[in-house]
């Protein structure tokens, strides 16, 4: 009796160790909802680098200002972005990519109008391709956190985008083309983050990392800017 008594505890044990693992199996996001949590976390990681240097070498007091906006902005949604993906088992990287550095490293070699500019341009094109990249995650994702982090997201990002085109207009800078709606839309479709799209220089697109004909940012994809009439 008491060999089947330690049988019977040894099977429970066994199950209750068992059960958590294949809780967590099952809890594991689809490709695209991880996709969109490590290129999401990515836009932060530079737009909270970028912002950082707004407020210190910005010469326009209005850089400064969205500068310290988007460090404070991007910290608090990274926060929620880490804590998901802790949740969700997803990996995220510590530091910005190759493309990102680039571009951080030609912000850090600006200074007075040049700067700004610059700050500008990069930021205008991050947001386009976060913004894409937010929307697919609402319509394809599989994950209610996930999406539900995209949709609490997109309003934020379209805050900041909109604050950029104000500020670009003033300095004379070209935008990205928007939809009717003022949602950037340029190429119309939003690839999935982390998705390999063609490019004309072969570089995946991934948030925080698009490229206007005067800048090269994180990403390496170009934005179209509007037609001069």
């Amino acid at each position: 009796m008491l060999g089947i008594k330690r049988l019977g505890l040894l099977a429970a044990l066994v199950l209750v160790g068992v059960a958590p693992a294949a809780a967590a199996q099952a809890a594991q996001p689809s490709e695209q909802d991880t996709q969109y949590l490590q290129a999401i976390h990515q836009t932060n990681l530079y737009e909270i680098a970028a912002g950082e240097l707004a407020q210190e070498k910005g010469q326009n007091q209005q850089v400064k200002e969205l500068g310290q906006q988007f460090v404070t902005d991007h910290t608090e949604l990274d926060q929620s972005v880490q804590d998901l993906a802790g949740q969700l088992n997803v990996e995220l990287s510590d530091e910005p990519t190759t493309d990102q550095q680039t571009a951080l490293d030609q912000l850090n070699n600006a200074s007075g109008e040049e700067f700004d500019r610059l700050w500008v341009t990069q930021g205008l094109a991050g947001h386009v391709q976060a913004i894409q990249a937010t929307q697919t995650e609402i319509s394809q994702g599989t994950e209610p956190q996930v999406v539900q982090l995209a949709q609490t997201a997109l309003p934020v990002l379209q805050a900041h985008y909109d604050a950029l085109v104000m500020l670009a207009e003033e300095l004379g800078i070209p935008v990205p083309e928007t939809s009717p709606s003022g949602t950037p839309s340029p190429g119309g479709t939003a690839p999935a983050p982390g998705v390999t799209t063609p490019t004309p220089g072969g570089t995946e697109p991934a948030p925080g990392g698009t490229v206007t004909e005067e800048a090269p940012v994180p990403g390496g994809t170009e934005v179209p800017v509007p037609q001069q009439s």
